[in-house]
């Protein structure tokens, strides 16, 4: 509700409850989706999953690598999956690793089931190189919190001064990708429409903070359209802005 708050102070308090009735319900649905994600079959998955594939084969022939950029919209496990499944190239995701290792595996092997490649954000430093030596396409859910705000951008998020994480913009430069992004949205209960839009072909031409910018813009005007499929569960605003400390790290 504090996430809430601060996205939307115009709203009365029944709408706002009525945002996060809405949350919850997809918020259960997800995780009963992702119970039966660990068995679908590829059939009846694409069945529930309406896709133009059309962007991505394109990029994928011209043998440019792709970072599909993208915040936590429901149901992000669609998202993964239905990539693996439409992608050409190698299909990297990231993953934290869970407390509980029982359920780690079940979730490790659910996400890969279809050919993700799964990293572990420990390990991304150190692993990363074995598939970034020929095309690859690379997912990043990149609205975290960074764990260093003095290592972050900081921009306007629903007039509010948040940080994001430098790891996207930087490394889509670094390996001069195409850069894409993606929205999935429930099209009715157990069906999603995924979405792509390209934002760039030559990251390297754009000026600093410009790729980070434009997710924290197409992450604003999809909430706007749905407020309810947003993961409003994480705490967004975990770092307060300080002009002194943070001020030079501001991207317009």
């Amino acid at each position: 509700m504090n996430n809430l708050s601060i996205t939307f102070p115009e709203k009365t308090e029944k709408q706002k409850l009525n945002i996060a009735k809405g949350f919850y319900h997809q918020f259960i649905d997800t995780f009963i989706e992702t119970i039966k994600l660990i068995s679908i079959s590829k059939k009846e998955f694409l069945s529930r999953l309406e896709f133009d594939g059309s962007l991505l084969a394109e990029l994928s022939s011209k043998q440019q690598s792709i970072q599909l950029h993208s915040g936590h919209f429901f149901n992000y496990e669609f998202m993964n999956l239905g990539a693996a499944l439409y992608l050409k190239n190698n299909w990297v995701g990231i993953y934290a690793s869970m407390s509980n290792k029982a359920i780690d595996k079940i979730i490790f092997d659910m996400r890969k089931r279809f050919g993700t490649i799964l990293i572990s954000n420990n390990e991304f430093r150190s692993r990363f190189h074995q598939y970034s030596n020929k095309p690859y396409s690379l997912g990043l859910a990149a609205d975290q919190n960074p764990h260093n705000p003095y290592n972050a951008y900081w921009a306007d998020f629903f007039g509010k001064k948040t940080a994001f994480v430098k790891g996207p913009e930087k490394g889509s430069k670094s390996k001069n990708t195409a850069v894409v992004m993606v929205y999935i949205n429930r099209v009715k209960r157990g069906y999603y429409r995924l979405e792509t839009t390209l934002l760039t072909t030559t990251p390297n031409a754009t000026p600093e903070g410009f790729i980070t910018k434009s997710l924290v813009n197409f992450i604003e005007e999809k909430i706007k359209q749905n407020p309810s499929n947003y993961l409003w569960s994480h705490k967004r605003w975990k770092h307060e802005f300080d002009e002194q400390k943070f001020g030079h790290l501001v991207i317009d």
